[in-house]
């Protein structure tokens, strides 16, 4: 069987270095906020290309943690895409506001800036845009409106480490960014976290602290903070894995090049790169779009190919979101019921690479 990611092989490549990274947190006796998350924050910063990185527990909290530090909050809105993974909506839910979902073009899968005036009220505060599945969002048409309406642009950049935009990464390219470090991210820990980056010097002050009970000093509260920090071993782990991450992206854009190039099955959409807005597409999944998906995806698990959709579901028809169930949301729900993400890894051997290609084209 050919996975459709082997995050255990894929950190295996660096074991050793790891198992010292590791060491070091336990020899040294500081295993929150210490000296590895510091050095961490300072390095993503780095590559980014920005002023702060805060290391947060999850990607979930730091979507919620930039929301809350620019104060939004009960009675306000925020534009979201509704072709996400549901955390971009909940973000906006945790901080009492409301999500205003936007449709995705259909071919990038991205939030569609065409659709996104008609959505804006007098209650609109931000914009949060997903770069999904590893591409950056049209960027500087969605700016184009947030300087209109004076509205925050916020990267949801979970799927999209180290993309790059008119020579920009990802987390410089809003506002603020939110990264997810989960173990199937293009750079995983070996567990949660997260991170937050911006240039603006009073948001970053602030969520140092409501990241920390709301604390700069110890036992002196300015907020009603919360607890996510990023603790000292998946920093540890992540400055080892953040060294090779260019590399491993490079690895995943061969893949998809293949992909792109030799899949010739008429039944089968492959996705859409837009050339000319000079990015670079990460490929942190590779979706395609096919009528009859079921019938397809157990065609290629009969001939010992995993496959997975992401997402079978789309927010605004699940039960947490009830009160969006009645939207009629078409591209959004043509996209959830056809996607499905085939194997895209650094460590996808040329043989299996030929094999998927040959079995989809033989389909």
């Amino acid at each position: 069987m050919i996975p459709f990611l082997d995050v255990k092989a894929i950190n295996e490549c660096y074991l050793k270095e790891i198992e010292c990274a590791i060491k070091e947190v336990l020899r040294s006796g500081q295993y929150i906020l210490g000296e590895q998350v510091k050095k961490f924050e300072d390095e993503f910063a780095r590559y980014c290309g920005v002023k702060y990185a805060i290391g947060v527990a999850n990607g979930l909290d730091a979507l919620s943690l930039i929301l809350r530090g620019y104060g939004i909050k009960e009675g306000d809105e925020v534009i979201v895409p509704a072709n996400t993974y549901i955390a971009t909506l909940l973000a906006v839910s945790m901080n009492g506001a409301t999500p205003v979902l936007v449709e995705p073009n259909i071919n990038t899968y991205n939030i569609d800036p065409n659709k996104i005036e008609e959505k804006i009220t007098c209650r609109t505060r931000a914009i949060i845009v997903v770069h999904l599945y590893g591409q950056v969002a049209d960027m500087k048409h969605i700016w184009k409106i947030a300087n209109k309406y004076n509205l925050k642009v916020i990267e949801d950049a979970a799927q999209a480490h180290g993309a790059i935009y008119s020579g920009k990464r990802t987390g410089n390219l809003g506002d603020a960014g939110a990264f997810s470090f989960y173990p199937s991210k293009n750079l995983g820990a070996l567990g949660d976290g997260g991170a937050i980056t911006t240039n603006d010097d009073e948001l970053a002050k602030r969520l140092r602290a409501l990241r920390n009970y709301g604390s700069h000093e110890k036992y002196y509260n300015l907020y009603k903070g919360v607890n996510s920090r990023l603790d000292e071993i998946q920093a540890a782990v992540l400055r080892v894995k953040l060294r090779y991450l260019d590399e491993e992206n490079e690895k995943r854009r061969r893949v998809a090049e293949y992909y792109l190039k030799h899949i010739k099955n008429n039944k089968v959409i492959l996705p859409y790169i837009d050339m000319s807005k000079k990015l670079s597409h990460v490929w942190h999944l590779f979706v395609v779009r096919v009528g009859n998906r079921n019938e397809f995806q157990n065609y290629l698990q009969s001939h010992g190919i995993q496959t997975i959709i992401h997402y079978p579901i789309p927010p605004h028809k699940q039960n947490a979101y009830s009160e969006l169930n009645s939207l009629r949301l078409p591209v959004t729900e043509e996209i959830h019921n056809t996607v499905l993400s085939l194997p895209i890894s650094p460590i996808l051997t040329d043989e299996h690479v030929n094999k998927i290609v040959q079995v989809i084209n033989d389909y």
